[in-house]
């Protein structure tokens, strides 16, 4: 009978150890779902700081547009073809040149 309490207390404390172990590597906040949110957050780092930095281009050129005439022409330039008075417009075609023969 002795040794029965003993053996039974024994495997009391395994089960407990086993069901403690189960929660910390398995369970709901356990270990791998802890490196699963941390790459999850090394992403979102890695994203954010891209848009950061499109968002400072972007404040660049708002404060450019605000202050200043030179990117407004490029702009009209580059979106709308603005072409000054006594300025000449030439075209380059990129397009292959291609030989037929008759």
């Amino acid at each position: 009978m002795k040794y029965f309490s003993q053996f039974m207390l024994l495997a009391l404390a395994v089960a407990v150890l086993l069901g403690l172990q189960y929660q910390y590597w398995l369970g709901e906040n356990g270990r791998f779902e802890h490196n699963k949110l941390m790459t999850q957050i090394e992403e979102q780092q890695g994203l954010n700081e891209n848009q950061v930095t499109a968002n400072n281009l972007l404040r660049t050129d708002v404060y450019d547009l605000k202050n200043g005439l030179e990117a407004v022409e490029e702009h009209a330039r580059l979106d709308l073809g603005l072409i000054k008075p006594n300025e000449t417009f030439v075209q380059v075609s990129t397009a292959p040149i291609t030989h037929s023969r008759y």
